[in-house]
């Protein structure tokens, strides 16, 4: 009852225009040291095909060496010779369980030919920094890492542990670094909270609307739907065809929608951000997320795909297979069905619903992946309240907003662990212009030292 009266509470924050105070907390020499482990960082390959998240582990171990830290706090470990994952520890005076700064190393997979630019280069251009991970999420590595060498520097122990952990296998691969820490090294990594990627600014044409604190997301599941008969000689066909079968289940599939579904974290974003937006979508939110929510407003707003997105379970078809010849009737037809589920349901839930959209005994619905369902939506109030206090410093007057990402990040296997996990940035992106995982991935320059002003003064806030 306390986290839902809180969050509750609207901040009615004016959005004039935005005066950030960023680089009161930052001096040159640090700016300086985390661009240098930032273009260190974008510049070592650490896709799953060609790349090694070890190498650039240990690049930034050799600086936490370099910097005094014990050779016993400074460890690059993994379940095979190119996952390698960075954990080190600064240590504090223990008065509470340790923080977490959590990043991942790999990036997603980029061909040159693609590009405009190199993106294994680290390039300034146009106010942005371009290169693949520049955003996702080799910016918050280097922040972080940036951000433990300081207080390093600096001398004075934090109330608590700090940890840093760059991992592997974030966007890709079956050695999961996050989640291979956990199962097979806890200690490194046990902490009491975790500060991780998912959350961020959004910005529109240069205006800062709303600052996001990932505090739940929906798991990532992939169903396999296979029809199988005996084939034959095309010249001969028969109406049960693998093909039409399959086909006729996917148009069932494409009309079906799972129920609307408002949580502590969704609603609370519903009532925070609606002051970010135009007067009719603002009066749609505020209405949806009332108990009970407005029908007509839950409508309007699940037809556009971002409201859509975390209002409900989505299932959506993202590749076809079928037929083994041109002239043979087709002895297997399959499909793979990528779903997004809410936080609190699980796998078992969805492919039951899958069956009875599908209405027909022969399509087989299987996981095409082990299930790791994520934990109900929660969010811890003093939490936010910090995150409140430190963002109204660097960044006046732009409302922070409790998010669930429709995407997936390693933040889960903390929550599933127990360990209270917050996606948070401060890096603001144009929402119009969403470039992570595509061609001529980019970040603003002002925007990334202002990620980086507002997660030192966080990450202060949270340890000292």
């Amino acid at each position: 009852m306390r986290n839902r009266a809180f969050l509750r509470i609207c901040l009615c924050l004016a959005l004039a225009p935005l005066e950030v105070r960023a680089g009161e907390a930052i001096p040159p020499d640090s700016r300086a040291r985390v661009r240098e482990i930032y273009r260190e960082l974008v510049e070592i390959d650490t896709t799953h095909s060609t790349g090694s998240t070890t190498v650039a582990a240990e690049a930034v171990a050799k600086r936490l060496r370099e910097a005094g830290f014990p050779a016993e706090d400074v460890a690059v470990l993994g379940p095979s010779p190119k996952k390698g994952n960075l954990v080190a520890r600064l240590r504090g005076s223990g008065a509470e369980k340790p923080l977490l700064l959590l990043a991942h190393l790999d990036v997603v997979e980029a061909r040159r030919e693609d590009w405009s630019v190199d993106p294994f280069r680290l390039l300034e251009k146009d106010g942005f920094f371009w290169a693949r991970g520049s955003l996702d999420d080799k910016a918050m590595a280097a922040i972080f890492t940036e951000t433990i060498l300081r207080m390093k520097r600096e001398g004075t122990p934090p109330r608590r542990d700090v940890i840093l952990a760059l991992t592997a296998d974030e966007e890709g691969g079956d050695e999961n670094g996050a989640e291979w820490l956990l199962r097979e090294q806890r200690a490194l990594v046990d902490a009491g909270l975790v500060l991780n990627e998912g959350g961020g600014g959004r910005m529109r044409a240069g205006k800062y609307l709303v600052n996001g604190v990932q505090a739940a997301e929906k798991t990532y599941m992939d169903f396999a739907l296979v029809v199988t008969n005996k084939g034959g000689h095309s010249s001969l066909p028969v109406k049960d065809n693998a093909i039409f079968r399959l086909a006729h289940g996917l148009v069932r599939l494409e009309r079906f929608e799972f129920a609307i579904e408002l949580n502590d974290v969704t609603r609370a974003y519903l009532e925070r951000a609606a002051q970010a937006e135009s007067p009719q979508i603002a009066s749609d939110m505020r209405a949806a997320a009332k108990q009970p929510p407005d029908p007509e407003a839950l409508a309007r707003l699940t037809a556009q795909p971002s409201y859509n997105a975390i209002l409900r379970t989505t299932c959506v078809a993202t590749q076809l297979a079928a037929g083994h010849a041109p002239n043979a009737l087709p002895q297997r037809a399959s499909a793979n069905v990528n779903c997004r589920i809410l936080p609190g349901h699980s796998a078992a839930d969805v492919q039951s619903a899958l069956v009875a959209a599908l209405d027909d005994a022969g399509i087989t619905v299987s996981l095409a992946e082990r299930e790791i369902a994520g934990p109900r939506a929660a969010i811890d109030p003093d939490f936010l309240a910090t995150v409140e206090r430190v963002s109204a410093e660097v960044f006046p007057g732009v409302p922070v907003v409790p998010s669930m990402s429709a995407g997936a990040t390693d933040s889960k296997y903390f929550r599933l662990a127990g360990i209270p996990a917050y996606g948070v940035s401060g890096i603001f992106v144009d929402v119009d212009d969403m470039r992570a995982h595509g061609r001529d991935e980019r970040v603003g320059v002002v925007q990334f030292d202002q990620g980086h002003e507002f997660l030192w003064r966080l990450v202060q806030a949270l340890a000292r």
